[in-house]
């Protein structure tokens, strides 16, 4: 006895199925993708060509063109700055600090904010740049 077979192949694709496919994946990469929010404060940063992608850290001094020091997004004055990353340095002993500074800052002030972080009991710090392009060799 043969069975009459009801189930024919499909004369066209379903797109319903690989919509709600790509869909999950969008979600899913958009929840897992990291978000890196580094201070608000706007400087313009040196360029290296030889830069590293910085780990992100929580403590961030920024230092403007006009010599403003923050801590984050705190202004801080010159004198305040070794005790307040002090304060910091005892939260957390494997702190990174990073020393993002406007390419337009003398570099005393940077050395002071490294002397201040050195004092502080900070080992490990990191000097944010921009990654300069190399020009291509003709």
């Amino acid at each position: 006895m043969k069975f009459k077979r009801r189930n024919g192949p499909l004369a066209e694709f379903q797109f319903s199925s690989l919509t709600d496919v790509v869909m999950l994946l969008l979600i899913f990469f958009m929840i897992t993708s990291q978000y890196v929010v580094q201070s608000g404060v706007k400087v313009k940063l040196p360029g290296s060509e030889t830069s590293d992608q910085i780990v992100p850290s929580d403590y961030v001094v920024t230092i403007t063109k006009e010599g403003v020091f923050y801590l984050g997004s705190e202004i801080v004055a010159e004198p305040e700055l070794e005790s307040k990353l002090k304060a910091l340095r005892n939260k957390d002993d494997q702190a990174n600090l990073i020393i993002a500074s406007d390419k337009e800052v003398p570099i005393e002030k940077v050395v002071k904010v490294i002397d201040a972080a050195k004092g502080s009991g900070f080992e490990k710090f990191t000097l944010q740049t921009d990654k300069k392009i190399a020009p291509k060799d003709k």
